[in-house]
């Protein structure tokens, strides 16, 4: 047990701050793991991979074939096809047969072929899984119960002399066709084999054109070969060469770890801004009274449009008190004469401009909030709230995925791209915030409370209009070219454009016939734009 997180040892403390203990077998391996064998060609590790294969078939000791993808497995099975082999194929084309198949690989003489990671989950035992067969013969209604508990003990003595036989045999074979990347992936396939203390054995078949060989040791063992003179079909097996190849999955397993640790530092960043944008919705949301936050954003708020035109520790001729009534009135409906105020007062400083105008905007807000209610007003500002980050949070999240696109590019100018993306990531965050600041603010102060009253004169008053509206009737131009309204169109307010006439076009939807009576929709009529 643990081979598998054995390998990723350094990754769970370097990731996770985890340790790990191998925890030993059950019963002591007896399974033989050979020296690899190198060949130069591909050609030849197929023919000596085949060669075993035939041998252990002939012997009747099971063989499992590992491969590392479904394009060699299925050139294994065109080559036992050739050889006349009985064998099984298990890649992701067969997944609804997988487990039957794995299940049956112990059989004497049976062969399976399958990439390294199928299969696993279901145990291999030597000599078949009866309990299939079991399952079958008590699922068979039209036996009688003596005849089925015959057939069972005859289905368990049968498996017990093919599992003795098997055992003797050596147990299962593992032939693999090539090393993978990574050493844990190796270690899943020899594990099929020597199980609870059965006997078994493995060996890899390679050559110098597989790409691990190709990248880390294939120029240096070809030239071995070629100086040792060695003839074709001739391997080299050494422990310095199985050691070699190991070291070779190490560097490609530190690169990948490399890489997997880079991205998580970068999600790391926004990780830690999840982290603070969840516990504010938390806090919105289990919050009974909203009125500290809202208060908070609101000051923060005028405080930054005030210095934009008092700066801080600033004298009066820096001021622009013009544009920041304007700015007041227009965009936030503060009327306040900030300039009447200065001149009327014998001595004013930048920081007596900003109480004023945050204490007018508490003012207003108060109003507001006393037209509706305390616990109403808190409702819409909890949905305020909550949309706005929402909104905000996830146009940051698309920002840092660009920046992250494009931040090692930053490696050109000798800058460290994480410190980069670390810096760059905490300034939007902080714009994110400004953003989220401003626009409730802005929501908040901007809307308007209308009374029952109000809401009943403002929907008398458009059912009126549209009254008003529908009464227009035109009639096609006559033969003098003018046409004919029961109301005169000018009460209506005019669209821009005239009828042929020179008749003023009603106001009309886009959508709505158009009145000079052609039928066509107005947009396509005389309100087309050219």
């Amino acid at each position: 047990m643990t081979g598998t997180a054995d390998t990723e040892a350094y990754e769970f403390q370097e990731i996770y701050g985890l340790e790990t203990m191998v925890i030993p077998p059950n019963r002591p391996s007896r399974r033989e793991d050979q020296l690899d064998r190198v060949y130069k060609t591909t050609r030849e590790k197929y023919e000596a991979a085949i060669k075993d294969i035939r041998e252990c078939h002939e012997r009747g000791q099971p063989v499992l074939v590992g491969t590392t993808s479904i394009e060699n497995s299925e050139i294994i099975d065109q080559l036992l096809n050739k050889e006349d082999l009985p064998h099984q194929v298990l890649n992701a084309k067969q997944h609804a047969r997988e487990a039957d198949i794995v299940a049956q690989a112990g059989r004497p003489g049976m062969i399976t072929i399958a990439t390294n990671m199928a299969g696993r989950g279901t145990d291999i035992v030597l000599g078949g899984n009866v309990e299939k067969a079991v399952e079958a013969v008590e699922a068979d209604e039209t036996l009688e119960p003596a005849v089925k508990q015959a057939r069972i003990e005859e289905l368990r003595a049968q498996w017990t002399r093919d599992h003795e036989r098997v055992k003797a045999l050596g147990g299962l074979r593992i032939i693999a066709t090539e090393r993978h990347e990574s050493r844990r992936i190796d270690n899943q396939l020899r594990g099929r084999s020597g199980r609870q203390g059965d006997p078994g054995s493995s060996r890899f078949y390679l050559s110098l054109d597989d790409p691990l060989m190709r990248i880390f040791a294939g120029d240096r063992v070809k030239a071995i070969m070629e100086r040792l003179k060695m003839p074709d079909g001739e391997a080299i097996e050494a422990g310095i060469v199985s050691r070699s190849i190991e070291s070779a999955q190490r560097k490609v397993e530190a690169r990948n770890f490399d890489i997997r640790k880079q991205l998580l530092e970068y999600d790391d960043v926004a990780n830690d801004q999840r982290k603070v944008i969840y516990q504010q919705r938390n806090d919105i949301l289990d919050a009974e009274d909203l009125t500290t936050q809202i208060a908070s954003l609101r000051e923060g708020c005028f405080t930054d449009l005030v210095r934009q035109y008092v700066p801080p520790e600033s004298v009066e001729e820096q001021w622009d008190l013009p544009s920041l009534e304007k700015v007041l009135n227009d965009e936030w409906q503060i009327p306040l004469p900030l300039q009447s105020e200065v001149q009327a007062a014998e001595a004013i400083t930048d920081e007596d401009i900003l109480d004023k105008v945050v204490q007018r905007a508490n003012e207003a807000f108060a109003a507001k909030v006393e037209q509706v209610g305390a616990a109403n007003f808190t409702q819409f500002e909890r949905v305020v709230l909550l949309q706005s980050i929402d909104t905000h949070w996830r146009e940051h999240l698309s920002a840092l995925d660009y920046l992250r696109q494009g931040i090692h590019l930053r490696g050109f100018a000798q800058k460290q791209p994480k410190q980069e993306y670390k810096r760059e990531a905490f300034e939007l965050f902080g714009q994110l915030l400004d953003s989220v600041k401003n626009d409730v603010t802005r929501v908040l102060m901007t809307v308007q409370v209308q009374s029952g009253e109000q809401l009943e004169q403002a929907a008398e008053a458009m059912e009126d209009r549209a009254e008003h509206i529908s009464n227009v009737t035109y009639t096609a131009p006559t033969e003098t070219g003018e046409a004919q309204s029961t109301v005169d169109p000018t009460t209506l307010g005019v669209h821009s454009g005239t009828l042929p006439s020179g008749m003023p076009v009603p106001r009309v939807g886009r959508n709505d016939p158009c009145p000079c009576g052609s039928g066509k929709k107005y947009k396509a009529c005389h309100g087309r734009l050219n």
